[in-house]
């Protein structure tokens, strides 16, 4: 009770770094020279000029990888010779993992508010921070394990990724999700069972992911079905579920992984491990020993010798498979080679159907290796590589009408959109 007061575990200057700002003035305002001018980075905290070494964003860039990015957890397990491609990755190629909120069903944040301003909505699972109920005791910012949960200090108020919710309520997708150059994001229903988050959450590391995976519930089974409506889940809602991309990637083809499933929040935002192009600075770049997963073994050595002149090995991309394991797979190797094994499967098979230089028989057989048909392989293909905005994003009706009709006069909210309150809430109330 006591940590309500004064919470120890708060995020300190040494965790984000001395925040900064540029002086931009200087590059409108300085003399003429033969140099282009530079806006020198100042302190936000005392004003004079600093040396960056590291931060949030300069990291993404690894310009502070001997403070930050040496330390990170998901190195665990990782060997030095490994650490060191890892670290000297910067000339090379960029890794990059976008993060929002995971929308957990187990979350966190919303167990450690002592004010109950968070809350996940019924109708959709979004995960809220009740700005008119938050009374900063910030005990969200230490409990968040994906730290997406931050304070301002401006409004004295939590705030958080709210996956655009007054989008969604119109249909629209989320602003990162539209915005997306690259066509990376996807968002679907997922139907799943509540009743098995404690159990699931119990389970031991290795067996989590294949848990959160029987929890999602099939969308065209009758009994699914069935018990959606009894539980005022609509059609609408239902036939979305059963185009949702999501449960393709996830439940059908299993090559979406949650991050960090062995935080047992059950995080609701899935990603597909990527296929990093080969380390150029590898000499030896024939297959590596066995590996420990007997279903992973013979995958992965029939798809390398069919491939051996066409596409790297898995264990010769540029981000270690342990590295890997510990972002999307509680630490185990098993799940993330079978995602792997598969998007090279259908890239072979792709291969020999655009190109030629693979025969048919030896493609197929690589798919049945990866546990994948050739119609799966065209399916996997098509939401990846052709997919459109339709396809993408499946977004159901929301039918808000019903949701408020449990807490208020619909007509009286017809005024009201986006956060639900006409004026911004006062600090400390």
């Amino acid at each position: 009770m006591f940590n309500i007061f004064h919470n120890p575990h708060q995020p300190s200057m040494d965790d984000y770094y001395e925040p900064w700002t540029y002086d931009y003035q200087h590059l409108f305002n300085a003399p003429d020279g033969t140099d282009q001018p530079t806006a020198i980075p100042l302190s936000m905290v005392t004003g004079e000029p600093i040396d960056i070494e590291a931060g949030p964003n300069w990291d993404d860039d690894l310009g502070g990888s001997p403070i930050y990015a040496a330390n990170d957890p998901n190195l665990k397990g990782v060997p030095d010779d490994q650490r060191h491609q890892l670290m000297a990755i910067e000339r090379l190629v960029y890794f990059y993992f976008p993060r929002i909120c995971n929308h957990c069903l187990n979350p966190s944040c919303v167990a450690a508010c002592p004010s109950g301003a968070l809350y996940k909505r019924g109708e959709d699972g979004i995960v809220l921070v009740d700005q008119q109920r938050c009374r900063a005791w910030r005990a969200c910012v230490a409990a968040c394990r994906y730290k997406k949960v931050f304070y301002n200090r401006h409004t004295g108020k939590s705030e958080k990724c709210i996956l655009c919710f007054p989008r969604l309520e119109t249909g629209q997708a989320p602003a990162c999700f539209h915005s997306c150059v690259g066509r990376i994001r996807y968002l679907g229903v997922l139907l799943y069972d509540a009743d098995q988050i404690e159990t699931v959450a119990k389970r031991p590391d290795a067996e989590l992911i294949d848990g959160h995976r029987d929890m999602i519930l099939d969308p065209h089974a009758p009994t699914v079905i069935a018990a959606a409506r009894a539980n005022g889940v609509h059609d609408s809602v239902i036939e979305s579920a059963q185009k949702s991309p999501v449960y393709q990637f996830v439940k059908v083809w299993k090559i979406a992984l949650p991050p960090h499933i062995e935080y047992r929040t059950l995080p609701m935002l899935f990603y597909v491990p990527p296929l990093s192009p080969v380390m150029a600075m590898r000499e030896d770049r024939s297959p590596h020993a066995p590996r420990e997963e007997n279903v992973t073994r013979s995958v992965t050595s029939t798809i390398d010798h069919v491939s051996q002149d066409l596409f790297h090995d898995i264990d010769q991309a540029r981000v270690p498979m342990q590295f890997l394991a510990n972002l999307f797979g509680a630490g185990h190797e098993g799940k993330v080679r079978y995602a792997l094994a598969k998007q090279k499967a259908v890239r072979i098979y792709r291969r020999a159907i655009t190109v030629g230089d693979v025969d048919m028989p030896k493609a197929e057989r690589v798919l049945r290796d990866a546990d994948c048909s050739p119609e799966q392989a065209e399916a996997i293909y098509r939401l990846t590589s052709l997919c459109t905005f339709d396809d993408r994003f499946v977004i159901p009706p929301m039918h808000r009408e019903e949701a408020i009709e449990m807490m208020k006069d619909p007509h009286e909210h017809r005024q009201e959109a986006g956060f639900g309150f006409l004026s911004g809430p006062r600090r400390g109330l």
